[in-house]
């Protein structure tokens, strides 16, 4: 997969909006809430121009009975590659470009929190938001083609401001 950061686009809200009520459609009442996470929701900071949800919902199991659905809808369905109890799903543009990633987990699943602790602890605090985003921009030039050594990069400061932002959830 090729690497590409780019800068923060203010198109990116209305695209979360947009997917975002399609998976209300999809999944309906199970639908706690819809979160927009990721870089892309980071304001002023280089991305790479995937967006990402995270979804809420009262049962798990019950988004596996609208893979056919989902399907329907071009998203690839991943199971819970990687992450126990989440579900997983990509979505790939006309030429083949990804755009969405959609990460599902069942209500208080210490997941969403750590989601949405290290989206807010960025957005509140724009000297790190600012560190990743120069970060990301040196590692999509040092690995153009090599997504793995791309995510490994990230590795250390992502779980940093985990530890950061769990600190400052507690406060």
């Amino acid at each position: 997969m090729k690497v590409e950061v780019v800068p923060y686009n203010y198109d990116w809200q209305d695209l979360f909006q947009a997917e975002a009520k399609q998976w209300f459609d999809l999944l309906n009442s199970n639908v706690i809430a819809i979160h927009h996470i990721g870089s892309t929701a980071i304001p002023n900071i280089y991305a790479k121009p995937i967006i990402d949800l995270l979804i809420e919902v009262k049962q798990i199991n019950q988004v596996d009975q609208c893979n056919t659905a989902i399907a329907a809808k071009n998203y690839d369905i991943m199971g819970e590659y990687g992450i126990p109890g989440r579900r997983y799903f990509r979505k790939h543009n006309s030429v083949g470009i990804r755009t969405y990633h959609i990460h599902i987990y069942e209500q208080n699943s210490p997941q969403i929190q750590r989601h949405l602790a290290f989206r807010d602890y960025m957005r509140t605090h724009p000297k790190d938001a600012q560190k990743y985003s120069q970060l990301k921009q040196e590692l999509a030039k040092k690995y153009p083609e090599d997504i793995e050594s791309y995510m490994d990069g990230k590795d250390k400061f992502i779980k940093d401001i985990d530890q950061k932002a769990s600190i400052n959830m507690r406060r």
